[in-house]
């Protein structure tokens, strides 16, 4: 019998209304075995996330100050669930010891698990499913760092022998059994965690949107949905911006070469993205995604006969270093090098790594500029075709865009776009016009 991970996000379980949505779409489907619910999100713009409630909360009753109101709205939230749902389940032994332990100041990782924790124990009963709280199977060192291996192990012997499960996303806890967190949308990696340790066919993440798409919709209008994307190309537009999965979720799946797929709980019928190890589909376009940030500067070292002189590149790149500051990109010529970093942390250190640079290889000139964008255009259909840098250059000039940097690796994954920080959306659009709506 096939087996499934399905991962649900805050928005598709803010209400009763949507937590029947999402029991409808696990029992359509009698492989979606075990379920990785988040803490309840938001109902509308105005609304709260549960987890910013017990935020505030935890730290209003850690200082001493007036907490229950806040308490009640939480609690309140899950009541108008357990109502909505018509489930005969009271929470209030719940309730009770999570008010005394924020008093006693069980720390604030402690305070964010609980809307995952609740919406749990919820959903287990909703679904009459078994209840696995994720303190017991997850595991952090006591430093913090996630330890894949000890969980993977103590997971699949606890989930060997049940058929279906709920285990909380986002949380697991250190080996002294402190509660500890993921980053925020850490609830994925819990996800990819549980899918591992039971060899899954396929996790599936349900969240609001259908798959992972090709541009930002806030800069191009209705953009493509990606059919079908390798963890390589996802890799490269979650490091350039692109946010639907969380970026940690990709490396337990990937090394077990179990699929994601990426769905939208509004619209089950919508096949959304899959995204896998590698694929003999021909993609529907040249390019897979198009995806960037703003807020860099680049410093250009300039001096003749660079390239004959041992350790030039090192030594540069050692002042950047000895601040604290990494490089995003580093294109070069014979007698220049370029170093892209991020605006914001180098403004404090410039002209002590501008002197830093003068004392370490004495260049003939050292330039900077700052407002630029950085600009990933990714596919592995690019590979096999000619002339895609071309049309890029083609679609940014015909919209009046001055190409700062363009880099390209070696594997012909992805081109890098340097341009001016006020062109970005403009390149965008661009870019998709030329690759997507005349390639449809």
């Amino acid at each position: 019998m096939m087996k499934k991970v399905v991962k649900f996000g805050g928005s598709s379980l803010a209400s009763a209304r949507q937590f029947k949505k999402v029991g409808n779409i696990i029992r359509s489907d009698k492989a979606r075995r075990y379920v990785v619910p988040s803490a309840p999100g938001k109902r509308n713009d105005k609304d709260e996330k549960v987890t910013d409630l017990l935020y505030q909360c935890y730290d209003a009753a850690a200082a001493g100050t007036a907490y229950k109101k806040i308490l009640e709205k939480i609690k309140r939230r899950y009541e108008e669930i357990i109502e909505g749902l018509d489930l005969n389940l009271n929470l209030d032994h719940e309730f009770n010891r999570i008010e005394e332990n924020f008093i006693a100041k069980a720390g604030r990782d402690y305070a964010a698990s609980r809307g995952e924790y609740l919406n749990g124990i919820l959903m287990a009963q909703y679904l009459g499913y078994e209840f696995i709280d994720a303190a017991e199977v997850i595991f952090f060192d006591d430093n913090g760092g996630f330890d894949a291996e000890g969980t993977n192990k103590e997971l699949g012997e606890r989930l060997e022998h049940v058929e279906r499960a709920v285990i909380p996303g986002f949380y697991g806890s250190t080996h002294s059994g402190v509660v500890k967190t993921f980053s925020r949308g850490g609830s994925d990696v819990t996800g990819s965690v549980v899918a591992r340790a039971i060899h899954a066919d396929m996790y599936e993440n349900w969240t609001d949107v259908s798959g992972v798409l090709v541009a930002d919709p806030r800069i191009v209008e209705n953009p493509e949905v990606i059919e079908t994307i390798t963890y390589r190309e996802l890799r490269e537009l979650a490091y350039m911006g692109a946010s639907v999965l969380h970026e940690d979720a990709i490396f337990p799946v990937r090394k077990e070469g179990i699929p994601i797929n990426i769905r939208n709980t509004n619209r089950p019928e919508d096949k959304g993205t899959l995204i896998v190890e590698s694929t003999c589909r021909k993609p529907r376009y040249t390019i897979t995604g198009i995806a960037g940030k703003k807020g860099f500067c680049s410093i250009n070292v300039e001096k003749a006969m660079m390239n004959s002189e041992v350790g030039f590149g090192r030594k540069v790149l050692q002042v950047f270093e000895d601040y604290g500051i990494s490089f995003e990109h580093m294109p070069s010529g014979i007698d220049t090098m370029t170093i892209f970093v991020h605006q914001p942390e180098f403004e404090e250190y410039e002209q002590s790594v501008i002197a830093g640079i003068h004392r370490a290889v004495e260049p003939d000139f050292v330039e900077m500029e700052s407002d630029l964008a950085l600009i990933a255009v990714v596919g592995r259909g690019m590979k096999a075709t000619r002339g895609t840098a071309g049309r890029i250059f083609s679609a940014l000039a015909h919209a009046r865009v001055n190409v700062k940097m363009i880099d390209q690796g070696s594997s012909e994954l992805n081109v890098i776009i340097g341009v001016k920080n006020a062109d970005f959306e403009d390149a965008i659009k661009a870019i998709y016009d030329m690759f997507i709506m005349s390639e449809m």
